[in-house]
């Protein structure tokens, strides 16, 4: 996957303008290219771990020895009104606004 001179990579700047809007980022065409090349080396360096042989290697959930501490979800204690009232960009008496964070019913 790696981009060499007689293997152009497939990632285009089309597909990194369509990842860097997902991400909610603007990027310039200069910047366009740069994430490029970083994204393929990323993308090259998963396709190496690919090739890795990893018969009889078993799975890993966590590396330390460590097991998940669960606890009860109990309620803590709640930020006053007018605390969060000063932290917000924009509040209507006890109403905070925040910002869109699901696009214009379009998928991905």
């Amino acid at each position: 996957m790696a981009e060499t001179p007689d293997t152009p990579s497939p990632l285009t700047d089309d597909a990194v303008r369509k990842v860097a809007r997902l991400s909610r980022l603007e990027l310039s065409d200069a910047q366009v290219h740069e994430q490029r090349e970083r994204l393929v080396a990323v993308l090259g360096y998963v396709e190496r771990l690919r090739e890795l042989d990893l018969e009889g290697v078993e799975p890993m959930a966590n590396p330390a020895e460590e097991i998940n501490r669960l606890r009860d979800d109990e309620p803590g204690a709640a930020l006053p009104p007018d605390a969060l009232a000063k932290m917000a960009p924009e509040s209507y008496g006890v109403f905070v606004k925040v910002p869109k964070v699901i696009d214009e019913g379009g998928g991905a």
